[in-house]
């Protein structure tokens, strides 16, 4: 018996990459799956492809139990039929993987309003939406009396804690994705909800695009950015077994699995009164000498 036994779970943007990854773990772990997927390219541009229903043969040729929905996430109404094909399906509700989007990237000074929109409506707007009904139908659960043990995983980026050359837009919104777990975590504890969020650090087509051969990096047999890599610490996440974790990021490459510690005070100096704007430059410099180094950009090394 698996970990996820009897959990009901949407990924979404299960179609490819680690979205597949997690949607294949999960069903082997016990879970039933909606998986979620568009069948959109690399820049959210509309195709003829439907990978979620290959998922879904894969997980029920396994033994497994799953249902495709191809639901926008970053729709209103979208985001409630993703919840409602999951108790259609299977009755009730568990978890939601929040994997879904994509990338435009592009320099700062390039990126026009077209491409900043989109990419935060379908990484921050689609991790909303989602969550949004999910956590209606459990909060009702709880209303009701009825005991809930609910999941929420996000998906922020190393370019979200950190930042990223060329992915001002993508960065903007995996930032926000951090912030809104935490709020979550605060928020949600008291319908028996809990909320994690992951920085993955793995192949998919968009890291490709960017990272090239980097991302083909081995140690002996073990495929480094495998995305089979980072599903075990998601059907963690959404079993049981994780009840007692909430609001924390967690980075993952490889075997190496880390916790973020995020924004905290740093060194600090009281004057005791107001400041002249002319005597700060002299403090700050102290400040800064004090200050623990920060993790480099990304594309900065």
């Amino acid at each position: 018996m698996g970990i996820c036994e009897g959990r009901v779970v949407i990924v979404t943007g299960a179609g490819r990459g680690l979205g597949r990854a997690y949607a294949l773990a999960l069903a082997a772990e016990g879970a039933k799956v909606v998986v979620n997927d568009l069948g959109v390219g690399t820049h959210g541009d509309t195709t003829a492809e439907k990978p979620a229903d290959e998922v879904v043969k894969e997980i029920i040729d396994a033994g497994g139990e799953a249902v495709a929905n191809f639901d926008d996430v970053a729709d209103w109404d979208g985001g409630a039929n993703i919840v409602k094909s999951a108790i259609d399906a299977f009755g009730k509700l568990d978890a939601v993987v929040n994997n879904a989007g994509f990338v435009r990237d592009r320099m700062f000074v390039s990126c026009t309003p077209e491409e900043w929109d989109a990419v935060i409506q379908v990484h921050l707007r689609g991790h909303f939406c989602v969550s949004r009904h999910a956590v209606d139908h459990w909060r009702a659960e709880a209303k009701a009396g009825r005991a809930v043990d609910a999941r929420i995983v996000n998906t922020s980026s190393g370019a979200g804690l950190q930042g990223s050359v060329g992915q001002s837009a993508y960065s903007s919104a995996k930032a926000g994705i951090a912030a809104l777990t935490l709020v979550q975590a605060a928020e949600l504890a008291r319908y028996g909800i809990t909320a994690n969020c992951l920085a993955p650090n793995a192949r998919t087509r968009m890291t490709e695009q960017a990272f090239g051969e980097a991302m083909s990096a081995r140690q002996g047999d073990f495929d480094v950015f495998a995305p089979e890599n980072t599903a075990p610490l998601v059907s963690w996440l959404v079993s049981e077994r994780s009840t007692d974790v909430t609001g924390q990021v967690f980075e993952l490459i490889g075997g190496k699995i880390s916790i973020a510690l995020g924004w905290n005070d740093g060194p600090a100096f009281d004057k005791g009164s107001r400041w002249e704007a002319a005597e700060l430059g002299d403090k700050i410099v102290d400040l800064l000498r004090d200050r623990p180094a920060a993790k480099p950009v990304y594309g900065t090394q």
